[in-house]
């Protein structure tokens, strides 16, 4: 059989290649991996999650984990949500708004809804389905107060410039750790990528 694989999922906005840094730093840790690319702003996270599941069904590995980066652990969510039969394995999400976040929220008040598009369906504003704790999932969040959010009022400290540490907090999660990073950063950050293969691993953040 194949050895362990790890599925990347992208965030708004993004093609996928973000992650390639990511990728490589994860394969280095001898994991198998592949990245997903969806459209984040044409499809619903259900609708991604379902292909998601199609892509998933290709792989040949006895184990795949699954990572997703902001909108990405969403889709996610879904993923296990409508298709709770899955191989073993363990999620990791990177600045993730597991609970709604402030900052799409005022983006939608706000009447700028192209910039959002569909993932604001049970999904950045709120509504994603509760996570059923078949699997172990890690929560990373960044601290560096770099980005877009600054310009969003009320946006709660500390943040990563655009998530709240608070909102990465999902009910039923397995472990939670912070790292000093940005939202995007989170994707470049050595210890983000250090703790996500720590936790693919043992099923817990090194604190």
């Amino acid at each position: 059989m194949s050895r362990e694989t790890v599925v990347l999922v992208h965030g708004l906005w993004m093609p996928g290649i973000d992650m390639l840094l990511l990728q490589k730093r994860l394969q280095r840790r001898d994991f198998q991996v592949q990245r997903y690319s969806y459209p984040s702003l044409r499809r619903a996270p259900r609708e991604n999650a379902a292909q998601l599941a199609k892509f998933t069904e290709t792989l040949d590995a006895p184990v795949v984990h699954f990572v997703g980066h902001s909108l990405g652990g969403l889709v996610i969510r879904h993923l296990f949500d409508s298709f709770p039969q899955h191989r073993p394995g363990r999620i990791v999400t990177l600045g993730t708004p597991h609970k709604p976040s402030h900052t799409a929220q005022l983006l939608y008040r706000a009447a700028l809804l192209p910039l959002l598009g569909m993932s604001i369906e049970q999904g950045l504003i709120g509504g994603a389905p509760s996570w059923n704790g078949s699997h172990a999932l890690g929560s990373i969040a960044g601290n560096l107060p770099i980005g877009f959010g600054r310009l969003i009022p009320g946006l709660a400290k500390p943040n990563d410039g655009t998530v709240a540490v608070a909102e990465t907090e999902c009910p039923g999660m397995t472990d939670h750790v912070t790292v000093t990073a940005t939202h995007t950063g989170l994707l470049f950050s050595a210890a983000a990528a250090e703790q996500t293969a720590v936790f693919l691993r043992d099923g817990r953040f090194r604190h």
